[in-house]
């Protein structure tokens, strides 16, 4: 498949040039290859280690939610010398989609952790640059099997703030680090809120504002976006794909 019509259409799919984003995001295409795709390598960062597993797959497109320029302008020197350098010997383009996959309401994180949590969206909530960036539903469950569900879903052990009521009932998603959004949730009507990380303030925010929250890992909480596009480009283009799983462990 042609490199420029991919592109295209993942820009369209995902409203890369309407969500509001950080302008280190750069979200779109941020390296071309020769111009073709046959197989999509996904990762949530494009970083030395997964640009080194997609050449090695074979891969001819990696598809990431955290792109190569959150450090701004710097020389290609160094790391980013190494980064393009390899990039450009294997043939490997690159593109990236920060909040518009985040935001995205069938293959975004937020979206998709919830439908895998058993619970349909019931709105959205929680303003980030002038727009609502996570997601809400209802589920009727303790708060502890809550995180246990959570933990089961993404692989990893959360940590509960057990700071709201035993039962949850409305539950709230922003993956990524959205701990300073626990005020917002409560705004929202939520008792529970799900996302990544937060700063040590943050347990305050849950305490104060009754709302318990579930830190499950910046990066964990991340894996499930760029997952599900690639399955979405799987399915329309009959490109194959894989994952390439590099946790951070945050």
């Amino acid at each position: 498949m042609r490199l420029d019509d991919l592109a295209r259409y993942l820009d369209e799919y995902l409203r890369v040039r309407e969500v509001a984003d950080d302008r280190s995001a750069l979200n779109g295409l941020q390296v071309e290859n020769a111009g073709t795709v046959s197989h999509v390598a996904a990762a949530v960062d494009a970083c030395q280690a997964t640009i080194d597993a997609a050449a090695e797959r074979g891969a001819d497109l990696l598809l990431v939610h955290h792109g190569l320029f959150w450090g701004g302008l710097e020389p290609l020197t160094g790391r980013a010398f190494r980064r393009t350098s390899a990039l450009l010997r294997h043939g490997l383009a690159v593109y990236a989609a920060h909040l518009p996959l985040d935001r995205h309401p069938e293959v975004g994180n937020n979206a998709v952790l919830a439908r895998k949590l058993g619970m349909d969206v019931r709105g959205w909530f929680g303003d980030f640059l002038g727009a609502p960036i996570g997601v809400w539903g209802e589920l009727d469950v303790p708060r502890a099997t809550m995180r246990d569900l959570v933990g089961r879903v993404l692989g990893v052990e959360p940590q509960l703030l057990p700071c709201g009521p035993e039962r949850c009932h409305r539950v709230g998603i922003i993956t990524g680090a959205a701990g300073s959004h626990i005020r917002q949730a409560r705004e929202a009507g939520l008792d529970t809120f799900i996302t990544g990380e937060g700063q040590h303030w943050t347990f305050f925010d849950a305490e104060e504002y009754g709302v318990n929250v579930i830190y499950a890992g910046h990066y964990a909480t991340e894996t499930l976006g760029v997952q599900a596009l690639a399955a979405h480009l799987s399915e329309r283009f009959q490109l194959p794909w894989s994952f390439i799983d590099h946790p951070t462990g945050l």
